[in-house]
């Protein structure tokens, strides 16, 4: 999805796949470094033989290979040589400390990979073919939060010694935030390639290129079900004359406000769509529980300022919501391994008082 690893003083990302924020400007968030330092809360009950894989810099959006013995995540880290965003894959016993392998180009902006089958090559947005440099956008317009929608972006695919062996996307404007079927045989993507940010599939060549919504607003971050039939997916829907105003205000410039989103679902073609949450604020990287009958996502609803995301549950039918984590800063970017017996996500905690962002593993337990 559109998620460069920019994070705003308490833990806020912009990523490809998924993406956090509050209607505070970056001047106005407090400072997470005065919390303490936890890696497993008591009421994470879910979360079993907790463990940390990465240790600084900011460490998101990682999911899990095939054979769920790797992992591909996004990754800025100034120790490694990174000016933004790059994509790299590291084993379930984390970097330990150390720079792993790089997949990406280590030129321009990337966003969202994803393990293709055979976990020999990895799919990936990026956006080098505009330039070598980052892409830059503002973090606030008229003293909202805003997320630069970069038309550089392409879908690439790499094999795991960084070499692009095929770009899947060529049309102007925004094509990013794109994830895999179980089966390996679809991808679904988020692109401005119909005048708005809708989501499409196409087969994994990059053949058979399918629009899926249609009605205004930004619809990305979307993910399979574990069969295949359905996606889930985060979505800003403008309904009043202003919202309309502004959105297609922003979009114009290559921008869009993601403060207020909510979770929904849909079968693979577009049809049956359903909102799951009514939450207010920003709902957002949405993935299927194993079971399919209901999903993880993270959310700022249940605190007063939003300055505050967690990992909460919720059933189809929008029924039975749970909180998951209890981070007091940033947890969010849940997957299941393909066994659904792990959890991977992003956190700020045991961060060492820095406003470091890494990636955690968890046995899951019902």
């Amino acid at each position: 999805m559109r998620l460069n690893i920019l994070f705003f003083l308490f833990g806020m990302f912009l990523f490809s796949c998924g993406e956090a924020t509050t209607e505070e400007t970056p001047e106005t968030v407090e400072d997470s470094t005065t919390a303490e330092p936890v890696l497993k809360y008591e009421q994470e009950s879910n979360l079993q033989n907790l463990r940390q894989l990465t240790f600084g810099g900011d460490n998101a959006e990682a999911y899990f290979s095939f054979n769920d013995d790797k992992l591909v995540f996004q990754a800025n880290n100034p120790e490694w040589g990174t000016a933004c965003d790059q994509i790299y894959f590291m084993d379930l016993e984390g970097t330990q400390g150390k720079q792993p392998p790089l997949l990406s180009t280590g030129k321009g902006r990337t966003t969202c990979s994803y393990f293709m089958p055979g976990d020999s090559t990895i799919l990936y947005a990026s956006t080098h073919m505009g330039a070598d440099t980052c892409p830059q956008a503002p973090r606030a317009l008229n003293g909202k939060y805003v997320w630069g929608i970069f038309p550089d972006f392409d879908i690439f695919v790499s094999d795991l010694e960084g070499n692009i062996i095929r770009q899947l996307t060529d049309e102007p404007g925004y094509d990013a935030e794109a994830t895999l079927s179980p089966d390996g045989s679809k991808i679904v993507f988020t692109s401005t390639r119909s005048g708005d940010l809708e989501l499409w599939t196409m087969n994994v060549d990059g053949s058979d290129v399918k629009q899926v919504t249609s009605e205004l607003g930004y619809d990305g971050g979307a993910f399979f079900s574990p069969d295949g039939t359905k996606l889930v997916f985060r979505s800003s829907r403008p309904k009043t004359d202003e919202e309309i105003k502004t959105y297609k205000g922003l979009l114009d410039q290559g921008l869009v406000q993601p403060t207020n989103m909510e979770i929904y679902v849909c079968n693979v073609d577009g049809s049956d769509l359903r909102q799951i949450t009514d939450l207010g604020g920003a709902n957002w990287a949405p993935y299927y529980h194993p079971s399919g009958e209901k999903i993880l996502f993270s959310t700022n609803h249940h605190v007063e300022g939003g300055r505050q995301f967690n990992i909460f549950s919720i059933n189809l039918d929008g029924t039975g919501l749970k909180q998951i984590t209890f981070d007091p800063t940033f947890d969010a970017f849940p997957m299941f391994s393909y066994d659904g017996k792990k959890l991977v996500f992003a956190s700020n905690r045991n961060n060492g008082g820095t406003r470091d962002t890494n990636v955690f593993l968890a046995d899951w337990s019902e």
